[in-house]
């Protein structure tokens, strides 16, 4: 019984077609080394908080919120890339590739550098500490801790077109390797500051920023000497002349991008305006633990958007409907599993962070359902990411992110900490309805004019 059992899982990776068995091999592997980077995520929460003060956390959150923006600054070229790559080698057209990848990362070096020197000269002229409304218990400027933030983020910043590559080639779950092994160094050199120092927010940031860099750097110099090799980026081959073609692809993702921030990145920011910085230390404690479904599906989501442009490149619908399907019911089992993960959320606060920093069940239940909101979100968003329309997705994201921030702050004045994933919910659902739509369309070759775009 036990072989026979074996032989079915085994065949189930060996049957579709390559497109098909690469999702396969990825998803299964990525689960592995996501599952031990959620372990170590959730492990590494308590231990930062009890390293330093919930003030001091929540102060840590909304700066990583703010240098977050950072990352619009690369203009959806990593994105661009990650398309560009994938349709040149679906059509086999592969003289280029390595002209792009090594365009890319001079391009993003040198608007690193830019942002990084911009920012610093106009954050000196700030009071940061009166900006967030940081109590004055904090009695030492963060502008410093700020400063290394910037600096590490802009690393971090030229370095990432190793995972588009990866996603592009088909080894997203390499990707997720770095991940995990950027994790469990942050984890064990927390360890060691607890043990060691006392808590300074300064070593925190140092610690928890600068080790997934660290990883990040030393993996890409060693994928890029073995199974990357081909694609390995070259001083020699850089042609800021291409950009134009990666900026066609990238803008949209750019502008896609800041959307998203101003629609998921304001929460911190906001609620420390509002409530304070330890309100964000309550609310990141929900959103961390019902992270388990948006990590979960990403990890199956992840490799279809590569696999979407290779299908929609070769023209094969049928595989784009059949995956649509498919991702959708997951959805649903999606939403099952989120409503068990609130029914234990009580519980599982309880044996996690104990019973100093209380968690309403409203805002539980808030981050629950947009979660699974998130799972729909990704679907389609992957979808028409991969076949390139964007048009809708900008409008829609742009303007809901706008409308987001007001409705963000009326709300937790009237229903509490709650109130800002409740913006979240309503502008997610009219997000939702207009890409379904336009998927409806596109799936049935009858999308025109600004639903083709």
């Amino acid at each position: 019984m036990f072989n026979s059992i074996k032989n079915k899982i085994t065949n189930s990776f060996k049957t579709g077609n390559e497109r098909t068995i690469n999702i396969k091999k990825n998803i299964i592997y990525s689960f592995l080394i996501k599952g031990l980077s959620v372990l170590a995520g959730f492990a590494l929460f308590p231990l930062t908080m009890n390293y330093v003060n919930p003030i001091q956390y929540g102060i840590w959150l909304t700066i990583a919120a703010l240098v977050a923006w950072l990352n619009t600054f690369d203009i959806g070229l990593s994105n661009g890339l990650r398309n560009k790559l994938a349709t040149s080698l679906a059509l086999n057209q592969k003289a280029d590739i390595v002209k792009y990848i090594s365009t890319t990362y001079a391009l993003l070096f040198l608007i690193g550098l830019a942002a990084f020197g911009l920012f610093f000269i106009i954050g000196s002229f700030f009071n940061w500490n009166q900006l967030l409304h940081i109590q004055s218990s904090v009695n030492y400027p963060i502008w410093p801790v700020i400063l290394v933030s910037l600096g590490i983020f802009c690393m971090q910043f030229t370095l990432q077109p190793i995972n588009s590559i990866l996603i592009a080639t088909h080894q997203p779950f390499k990707s997720s390797l770095l991940f995990l092994a950027g994790q469990l160094l942050t984890l064990g050199l927390t360890f060691l500051l607890t043990i060691y120092t006392k808590g300074t927010l300064f070593m925190l940031v140092l610690v928890v920023v600068g080790s997934p860099v660290a990883i990040l750097l030393l993996g890409s110099l060693y994928l890029f000497k073995t199974t990357l090799k081909p694609f390995s980026p070259k001083l020699s081959v850089i042609d800021f002349k291409s950009a134009k073609s990666l900026l066609n692809i990238g803008g949209a993702f750019f502008l896609i991008q800041l959307g998203a921030l101003i629609l998921y990145e304001t929460d911190n920011i906001i609620i420390t305006r509002t409530l304070g910085p330890n309100e964000v230390t309550v609310f990141n404690i929900a959103y961390k633990y019902f992270s388990i479904i948006t990590i979960a599906f990403a990890i199956v989501a992840t490799p279809y958007w590569s696999a979407f442009t290779d299908a929609y490149a070769k023209n094969d619908l049928e595989w784009i409907k059949h995956s649509l399907r498919k991702l959708r019911m997951l959805c649903f089992y999606f939403g099952i599993f989120s409503l068990i993960l609130y029914l234990l959320s009580g519980t599982f606060y309880k044996l996690w962070i104990g019973d100093k920093i209380p968690v309403p069940a409203s805002l539980s239940l808030t981050i629950a359902v947009y979660a699974v909101l998130q799972t729909w979100t990704v679907v389609h968003a992957y979808l028409l990411n991969g076949v390139g329309k964007f048009r809708i997705q900008l409008i829609l994201i742009i303007s809901t992110g706008i409308i987001n921030i007001p409705l963000s702050v009326f709300l937790i004045k009237y229903t509490g900490l709650a109130g800002t994933v409740i913006a979240n919910i309503i502008v997610m659902l009219i997000i939702n309805a207009f890409i379904t739509y336009q998927c409806k369309l596109i799936i049935n070759r009858k999308a025109e004019g600004i639903w083709n775009k």
